[in-house]
C-alpha cells in the first residue's frame, strides 16, 4: 500500500477532476474506491498507465485517466507561486458545515489563499444584487459593520454591489471576511476598490472550481450554494424575482438555514424578490428607531438591548 503526501494527493485529485467525464460525484466515488482497496491516488494513475486491472469504476474511465491535461503541471506551479493551498473533503480541516449540509455533493477539493482559520468563526453570509439601491448598500454596510465588531466572519461572493460592500466594511472595521469565487482561484485579482482595505491575514479566498476555469452562470449558482452552507445564516439585501441572489435565498431556505432580508418602506425594483422570500419563510430585518441602524437582535448572535423598531 502506498500513501500520498498531502501535497501529492491534492495534485492527483486535481488531475482526477480534470479528466474528461469525471465530475465531483465520480471523483468522490473513485477516491472512496481507492481508499477501500488501499490504493493511493498516485498508485492508481501509475497502475492504469501500466495496464493493470483495477476496480470497475476506475477501469470504466481508464482510457480517459491515462491522458493528462497539458496545462495541469503549469497550473500546479502557479498555485504554489501564488501561495494557494488546498483541502480535500476527507481531511480534518475541511469545513464540517459543507459535509453536514451538502453531504455527497460537497466540493471534493477547495483551493484557498489567505487565513483558513477564519472559517472557525461564526459566519454570516451576504448576497444581493450587483445593482442594489443606495438604501440597500447602506443597509449591507451597516449590517456588516455591526457583525464584524462582534467578531463575526462575513462571507460573500466577489461581485460589485453588495458583495464588495460587505467585504470592504468588514476589513475597514478591523474584522475578517471570506470571498467565495465563481471562477478558478488563479483568476483572482484584487479589485481596485478593494486595494485600500485588502489584508490577506484577515481575508480568506476560496474556490471549488478548477484553478484556471472561467466565471460562468453555473459556477455562480453553485458558489451561492457553498456560501449558504458555510454560513450560520444569510442576509439577503436585495434580490430581483429571478437571478442569482433570489436563487441563493431559495437555496438558503431549502437548506434550513435562517434567511433574513430587509423590510423596506417603498421597496425598490431591485428588491422585488425580498417580498417573495418573506412570504416563503425569510425573516424581516428591521431598523431601530432609536439608533437608525439595522436591528440585528433576531439573528440571535448579538447581545443588544431591546429597542423599538421600524422598517429599514
Amino acid at each position: 500500500m502506498l500513501t500520498d503526501s498531502k501535497i501529492d494527493r491534492a495534485y492527483y485529485v486535481l488531475r482526477l477532476l480534470q479528466t474528461k467525464g469525471i465530475g465531483q460525484v465520480k471523483a468522490r466515488q473513485i477516491i472512496e474506491t481507492c481508499k477501500r482497496y488501499f490504493i493511493s491516488l498516485e498508485e492508481m494513475f501509475r497502475e492504469i498507465d501500466n495496464g493493470a486491472l483495477l476496480p470497475a469504476i476506475i477501469m470504466k474511465y481508464a482510457q480517459a485517466l491515462k491522458s493528462k491535461d497539458e496545462g495541469l503541471d503549469k497550473q500546479w506551479e502557479q498555485l504554489a507561486e501564488n501561495q494557494i493551498d488546498s483541502i480535500i473533503y476527507d481531511e480534518d480541516d475541511y469545513p464540517k458545515s459543507l459535509l453536514d449540509v451538502l453531504k455527497q455533493s460537497s466540493p471534493v477539493i477547495l483551493f484557498y489563499r489567505g487565513n483558513w482559520s477564519i472559517l472557525e468563526k461564526t459566519s454570516v453570509g451576504f448576497c444581493g444584487s450587483r445593482n442594489a439601491s443606495e438604501k440597500g448598500l447602506d443597509t449591507a454596510r451597516d449590517c456588516a459593520d455591526q457583525l464584524t465588531r462582534k467578531g463575526i466572519n462575513i462571507i460573500s461572493g466577489y461581485a460589485k454591489g453588495v458583495d464588495m460592500t460587505v467585504h470592504i466594511s468588514a476589513l475597514a472595521a478591523g474584522g475578517v471576511t471570506t470571498l467565495v469565487l465563481a471562477e478558478g482561484i488563479l483568476n483572482f485579482k484584487v479589485k481596485k476598490e478593494f486595494l485600500h482595505n485588502f489584508d490577506l491575514n484577515r481575508t480568506l479566498i476560496i474556490s471549488e472550481f478548477l484553478p484556471a476555469s472561467a466565471w460562468s452562470v453555473g459556477h455562480a449558482m453553485q458558489r451561492n450554494t457553498t456560501i449558504c452552507a458555510l454560513s450560520n445564516l444569510i442576509i439577503l439585501i436585495e434580490a430581483h424575482e429571478k437571478g442569482g441572489s433570489f436563487d441563493a435565498g431559495k437555496k438558503c431556505l431549502a437548506m434550513g438555514r435562517p434567511l433574513f432580508t430587509p423590510v423596506y418602506s417603498g421597496m425598490p425594483e431591485s428588491a422585488i424578490g425580498n417580498r417573495i422570500l418573506l412570504n416563503e419563510g425569510a425573516q424581516g430585518l428591521m431598523r431601530s428607531r432609536l439608533t437608525g441602524k439595522a436591528d440585528l437582535r433576531a439573528l440571535n448572535i448579538l447581545f443588544v438591548d431591546q429597542k423599538q423598531t421600524t422598517c429599514v
